[in-house]
């Protein structure tokens, strides 16, 4: 004998809910939106997006339990100048943090005494913004293993990447307050 359509449904509902009960459910929240600008060491330069430290930056701060998206608005031979030029555009609405990694290409192009004002310029626009500021000078990068480097000796390897990431994610979670 088959059983009645409303105890299929019947049956159906409840084996629908006892899987539903079994599902782990994330938790709805914001996720934390940081944007990393500058230059070609930022955008990655010869190696895979996921291979740039912005990707590697994000995929560590999952790790540590902390729900981010991070933008990659690197873009390769910008000046500290760019970087001021885009900041509105490459900076979302939300945002709570932009890391600034405003390398060498000031110095390269003629334009290094421009550098110090620009950035004073970009920390204010983002103080009124409400949006925090975590600068990456060129120490941290020469802190690097020379190993890492590409053979131009300016860009790193997927792993002198991951290795930026690491060495930052420390300064990103005191500038989030975690």
């Amino acid at each position: 004998m088959c059983p009645s359509r409303s105890a299929v449904w019947c049956a159906f509902a409840v084996l629908t809910a006892v899987v539903l009960c079994l599902v782990p459910v994330r938790a709805q929240t914001d996720a934390v939106t940081i944007v990393a600008l500058g230059a070609s060491n930022t955008n990655g330069w010869g190696v895979a997006p996921a291979e740039a430290y912005p990707a590697r930056l994000q995929a560590l701060l999952e790790a540590t339990g902390i729900d981010a998206v991070v933008h990659n608005a690197g873009i390769p031979g910008d000046t500290t100048g760019g970087m001021l030029a885009r900041l509105e555009r490459a900076v979302p609405a939300g945002t709570r943090l932009v890391i600034l990694q405003p390398g060498t290409n000031d110095a390269r192009v003629g334009l290094a005494a421009e550098r110090a004002l620009n950035i004073e310029t970009m920390r204010a626009r983002l103080k009124a913004m409400g949006v925090g500021l975590l600068i990456i000078e060129n120490g941290v990068l020469d802190g690097l293993p020379r190993g890492e480097l590409q053979p131009d000796g300016i860009h790193f390897t997927p792993a002198g990447y991951a290795l930026l990431a690491a060495r930052i994610l420390p300064d990103v979670l005191g500038a989030l307050g975690r």
